[in-house]
């Protein structure tokens, strides 16, 4: 398991009060993780200590208003590529593909480009693999980190790592073109109910049974927590 790929998918997932107890571990973790460079690692800690002392009431509300409400920093990658159009939906199909080929069993509620599953699946890819793929979202990647960066938020800590870890670097050119879209105004509640009044769409046939709540989350942070283990899978982007 590439331990702080599942650890940074941890990180961006909605806080709870099974994450904020489980922080602690997820920090030893980093420190053990022998490699992690050392900026990586003071960029992660950095954003588990900003966590920890914090109300988790404020924490949810941060993150809400940051990821829920700003489109234009949705953690759903294809959103950002393709907004609504027609090639969202084959993008989809062909990801879900992607994670079924290498038996990757999408247990939450959610798209498959939802970036939390997205690095959880590259967590248990070999190292090189997941680099590889990774690297293919590097403008998404970099956008986010820029949008955050606006907006001195800490979760930009996070992007750097992963922009870090990606194989190559981002398309220049692209990553302009997708920074001169509007950003959409979080406050702007008219424009949410526009959004919220878009279909929901349910991948696989398990969809969100038995795979949220705390008994998963605190499985999958001692998961994180522990040794890496050698987990082979094959897939293709």
């Amino acid at each position: 398991m590439n331990t702080t790929l599942k650890i940074i998918s941890l990180l961006l997932t909605y806080p709870t009060e099974e994450l904020k107890e489980g922080l602690g571990e997820l920090a030893q973790a980093l420190r053990s993780d022998e490699k992690l460079g050392d900026r990586q690692r003071r960029l992660l800690l950095s954003f588990i200590d900003d966590l920890a002392p914090k109300d988790l009431f404020d924490l949810q509300e941060r993150y809400v208003f940051l990821f829920d409400r700003t489109r234009s920093l949705a953690l759903h990658l294809f959103e950002h590529v393709h907004g609504e159009s027609r090639d969202r939906g084959q993008a989809m199909v062909d990801l879900m593909a992607t994670y079924e080929a290498a038996g990757f069993e999408i247990g939450a509620k959610e798209l498959p480009d939802y970036l939390p599953m997205f690095l959880e699946f590259l967590s248990v890819l070999p190292e090189n693999e997941a680099s590889e793929l990774l690297g293919q979202t590097a403008h998404i990647l970099a956008v986010l980190k820029e949008r955050l960066r606006k907006r001195k938020s800490v979760y930009r800590n996070l992007f750097i790592v992963l922009e870090s870890l990606a194989l190559g670097k981002p398309d220049r050119a692209l990553v302009k073109e997708l920074l001169q879209h509007p950003e959409d105004d979080p406050a702007d509640l008219e424009a949410l109910d526009a959004v919220w009044e878009e279909e929901v769409v349910t991948f696989g046939g398990n969809s969100g049974e038995n795979s949220c709540g705390p008994d998963r989350l605190q499985r999958q942070i001692r998961a994180a927590a522990r040794k890496p283990a050698d987990v082979s899978a094959q897939a293709s982007l």
